[in-house]
């Protein structure tokens, strides 16, 4: 018997990502994707599925607000997506099975799906402890990686060190990671991977490619096909790939 999920996510990236990793279990079935809070309840409420991959943020009725209109009624097993750690709590006190931050692994989503496979053939079981949650949580959360301050660049035969805050945005070149620091470029052999962990919290992957400094930015401009930009203070434009509310709001709260 499949397991019948629906996905709720205004982020069309969002449903994207989850319908694709969702396409690769066989013993699963995606019943309905929402766009909203609102959608999200009448989905919940027309197909009964079986667990609910719920995004915390979305236009009208977030994520909480539809577990609040689903209280009392058959709910199905909740996972919640957000790019925001600081919705775990609440998360969890809303009784979630799993949480998943942006952006995810898939080591990760597996991880929740097997949780929802384990809850389905348990039932019925008692509702379990929200410290024991919140353990099992912190137990799967990695050590956090050094923050940056400076870059090492060598030049000739001089090691040039590039203050962080001084870096407008940094750029994907092969195993290569160019910092664009107003009018001077520097490269450096290193992955954007392994520097976006190690970056402070004023910096952005916006794409692929690109990591902005989100001081540097003026503001996001749309663009044709649903396509939007970042205009850094210098007039430069960065393309964005990331959804829009979410560099909104990190915008916002920084």
């Amino acid at each position: 018997m499949k397991i019948r999920v629906v996905i709720a996510d205004d982020e069309p990236l969002g449903r994207s990502r989850l319908r694709a990793l969702l396409a690769k279990e066989p013993d699963v079935e995606l019943v309905a994707e929402c766009a909203d809070g609102d959608e999200a309840v009448a989905a919940v409420r027309g197909h009964r599925p079986d667990a609910l991959f719920l995004d915390v943020q979305m236009p009208g009725r977030d994520g909480f607000g539809v577990l609040e209109a689903l209280a009392g009624e058959p709910m199905p097993q909740v996972v919640f997506v957000t790019a925001y750690d600081r919705h775990a709590l609440r998360a969890f006190e809303a009784r979630a099975l799993d949480y998943l931050l942006k952006p995810f692994k898939q080591s990760r989503f597996q991880e929740a799906l097997s949780r929802i496979r384990e809850r389905l053939a348990a039932r019925p079981e008692a509702p379990r402890d929200l410290s024991i949650r919140l353990r099992e949580l912190l137990a799967d959360a990695r050590p956090p990686a050094p923050t940056l301050h400076r870059l090492a660049v060598r030049v000739n035969e001089r090691t040039l060190f590039v203050r962080v805050p001084d870096i407008d945005y940094l750029e994907a070149a092969g195993n290569y990671v160019v910092l664009h620091c107003g009018k001077e470029n520097h490269v450096i052999r290193e992955t954007m991977a392994t520097l976006e962990g190690q970056l402070p919290a004023g910096f952005l992957r916006i794409s692929r490619s690109t990591i902005v400094n989100l001081d540097r930015v003026k503001e996001l401009q749309s663009m044709t096909a649903g396509e939007h930009v970042v205009l850094l203070r210098d007039g430069r434009q960065l393309p964005m790939t990331r959804g829009l509310r979410e560099v909104e709001e990190r915008l916002r709260f920084g």
